[in-house]
């Protein structure tokens, strides 16, 4: 009976899925399909507990779904694939295509070990796959907005059919998965594609018409927060962009956008992989930051959002209770450890891979760059948040702030992001700033025009 293996890795659904559909052909009308997930050392032990979790309970979703055929195996993927490979007489592997550093070294790696076995790539986790959208003279895009432009002119497939039925392959022997994290309070989203699928839903019927307005403001429930699901391939983002495109208006077109964003640093990442560790704009890798005890003491009070500033607080706060920040915050607060408190932001982008439930490499290392002006921006280096303004502008009532930062409750909403000039000064337990903006944003600058003479 020809068996074909279904490799899972961050396309935990049915719905969707090519490389599902690839597989149940490969095994044909008398075969059968067996699914399999890899504990990957590299990948498993750099992530945080939420990410653990979270990725615990959506193989727990997708076992159910797969009627218990799932086998778990733990171990280097180029050894642990091909022996079971053999131990199943597998004629065929099948996955979706990794566009990450690692996970193409990784692919690579399984397809030479497997041999005659052939190693089928169906699909990518993106709409359009990283490398395919280039410029007209077939170099990659290096800003976003001409990528944008070419990424919705290259246009994407339908979703692909879920399977009416899938002859799955029962009773091969699975390891039991790793002990769960302890995850000391936080809060995660139902985990699996049922869910998924019910929270994207929700967002389209009930808060996309408001999405441009809303999506700034982090003290109303005004995002999808799909990020996680988009993350593990909980869904798939033609899923969502096929529900989009009979959608009218000017909402609709802002979410695309997002997902496009999505799309780009993925692109950027397959034609830079050094850029997850490395400043992408090379002449930035000459700017100076600071380090030693000084320097650890102030990243302790912005990873524990004990900073004085507001704004701050409550998003490194919000990230340590769901695992999660509102993506207006995720700026402030990079911008705030960059240039504030001048500390390397690739020492942010680890902290925010070890703490969130949607870390992932692309958006996160490019989104870090992006704020700390290392990356693809047009506008770089000199734009600095200023945490106050923003707070004022995009939480003007204190809303979220008062969620996440309760000594701040009982102050008044035109204090609450100033809480130094209220009449009764700063709230027990509350921290005076522990910078002074204006001053850290003239020494920002300076270091920045010392590197940029120096180009």
């Amino acid at each position: 009976m020809p068996t074909a293996l279904l490799w899972f890795r961050r396309d935990l659904r049915l719905a969707d899925h090519a490389a599902v559909l690839a597989a149940v052909d490969a095994a044909g009308p008398d075969g059968a399909v067996l699914p399999l997930f890899v504990f990957d050392p590299r990948l498993w032990e750099p992530s945080g507990a939420p990410r653990r979790q979270f990725l615990l309970d959506c193989l727990a979703d997708l076992g159910a779904a797969v009627d218990g055929a799932l086998v778990l195996r733990s171990g280097d993927p180029a050894r642990v694939v091909p022996e079971l490979a053999r131990e199943v007489g597998a004629t065929s592997v099948h996955v979706s295509g990794d566009a990450g550093p690692y996970g193409r070294q990784r692919d690579a790696a399984v397809e030479r070990a497997l041999g005659e076995v052939p190693f089928v790539r169906t699909g990518s986790p993106y709409a359009v796959t990283p490398g395919r959208v280039l410029k007209e003279d077939g170099t990659p895009f290096r800003v976003f907005s001409p990528f944008a432009r070419a990424w919705r002119a290259h246009g994407w497939r339908a979703p692909a059919p879920r399977p009416r039925s899938v002859p799955w392959c029962t009773g091969v022997g699975s390891a039991d998965p790793p002990p769960a994290p302890d995850l000391d309070g936080v809060r995660l989203p139902p985990a699996g594609e049922a869910p998924a699928r019910a929270a994207w839903q929700r967002f389209r019927d009930e808060r996309l018409t408001g999405y441009r307005d809303a999506r700034n403001s982090p003290g109303t429930d005004g995002t999808s927060r799909l990020s996680a699901y988009l993350k593990y391939g909980c869904l798939h983002p033609r899923t969502l962009l096929a529900d989009l495109a009979e959608v009218e208006g000017g909402s609709a077109a802002g979410y695309v956008n997002e997902l496009a964003w999505r799309e780009f640093y993925a692109d950027v990442l397959w034609h830079r992989p050094e850029s997850a560790r490395e400043p992408l704009d090379a002449r930035m890798r000459a700017m100076t930051y600071d380090t030693g005890p000084d320097a650890d003491e102030r990243f302790a009070a912005w990873a524990e959002g004990r900073t004085g500033y507001p704004i701050v607080d409550a998003g490194m706060r919000q990230l340590l209770g769901e695992a999660y920040v509102h993506n207006r915050v995720r700026m402030v607060v990079a911008s705030f450890l960059v240039k504030d408190l001048h500390i390397d932001w690739r020492r942010g982008a680890r902290y925010f891979l070890q703490h969130l439930v949607d870390g992932d490499l692309a958006s996160n290392n490019h989104g870090w760059q992006w704020v700390a002006g290392t990356g693809t921006d047009a506008s770089p280096y000199y734009r600095v948040f200023n945490p106050t303004r923003q707070g004022r502008e995009f939480d003007p009532d204190g809303a979220y702030v008062r969620r996440w930062v309760p000594e701040l409750r009982e102050v008044p909403a035109r204090f609450v992001h100033e809480p130094w000039l209220a009449p009764d000064g700063v709230p027990a337990g509350y921290p005076e700033p522990v910078v002074d903006h204006a001053e850290e944003r003239r020494v920002a600058l300076e270091r920045y025009e010392r590197v940029r003479d120096r180009a």
